[in-house]
Parts: C-alpha cells; structure tokens; sequence
C-alpha cells in the first residue's frame, strides 16, 4: 500500500538527510521525494512517497517526531488530498512524430517549452498515472529525456 506523508520540518541544513536516513534505516524504498519551502520560509515541507504496511509506517513515524527539527506529519490519504507530480518530457519531433507529437501534448493538456529541427519539449502537470499514461504514448516517437519533480501533495480543506 502505496503511504504519501506530508513533513513539515525546519528550514535547517541536514534535516533531509536524517528524515531519509530515518526511512533508508527502517528499509522502505522511498518512491518519491520532493522539497520545499512551505507558507513561512523558516519551515520546509518534505513529501515522501513510500510502499508500505500500516505498521511499520506507524512505526517510522513515530521515529520521525522523535527528530527534533520534526513538527507535523501528516499520512494524507487519495481521498481527502490532492496531488500532482511535473514531468518535462523531451520527444523527437520530426515529420510526420512533431504532428503526433503535438496531437498527444493537446490531449494531456502539456505545454510546449522548447522546440527546435528534430526534437519537442513538452511539460505537463498531473497525477502519477496520467504521466505514466502520456510517457506510454509517447515512447513509440523517440523520448529523448525525462525529468520528473515527484509526487507533492496536501490535505484538502483547512487541514
């Protein structure tokens, strides 16, 4: 079971690397990583993607409001969050792949950020899946790099 915890911390050096380690030392394979500064620029928010049984997510983040740089954690649940992941995707683009190219980019709703004689760069913002569903398409053209930011996300309402 896939467990999206939201980590605010304080802005402080090597608080990253203690909250990794914390979940390199339990053995989770963190899936996804993504920081940054928060509503008050003293305090950051680390989302972490994990897979993962209850327990030991229960267990790690008891371990993790043991860390002092540690205020809040919240296990936020698809149902009361929302998320999205950025994906720049860089795509052969000659002939008649530009115009297949172009077509797919409009249906995912992905903006075109550079282009030049034989290759498109593409940037869209979305779900997991759906990234997964437009890298899919976009294999058979040619994908000639991919960097994607990770999972972030946040409680709906007053959290």
């Amino acid at each position: 079971m896939k467990h999206t915890l939201s980590i605010l911390v304080e802005n402080k050096p090597g608080v990253l690397t203690r909250v990794a380690g914390l979940f390199a030392r339990r053995g989770f394979n963190i899936e996804s990583l993504a920081v940054g500064l928060s509503e008050d620029p003293k305090l950051s928010r680390i989302t972490i993607v994990i897979d993962g049984d209850e327990h030991p997510v229960d267990q790690v983040t008891k371990q993790l409001h043991k860390l002092i740089n540690v205020l809040k954690i919240r296990d936020l649940d698809a149902g009361n969050s929302v998320s999205a992941e950025l994906l720049i995707v860089r795509v052969a683009g000659e002939g008649d792949k530009r115009t297949e190219a172009l077509q797919i980019a409009e249906i995912f709703k992905a903006k075109i950020v550079d282009v030049d004689r034989r290759a498109l760069t593409l940037r869209v913002v979305g779900t997991n899946d759906k990234l997964e569903a437009l890298l899919e398409l976009l294999q058979p053209l040619g994908i000639l790099e991919v960097v994607r930011t990770g999972t972030i996300a946040m409680g709906r309402g007053r959290g």
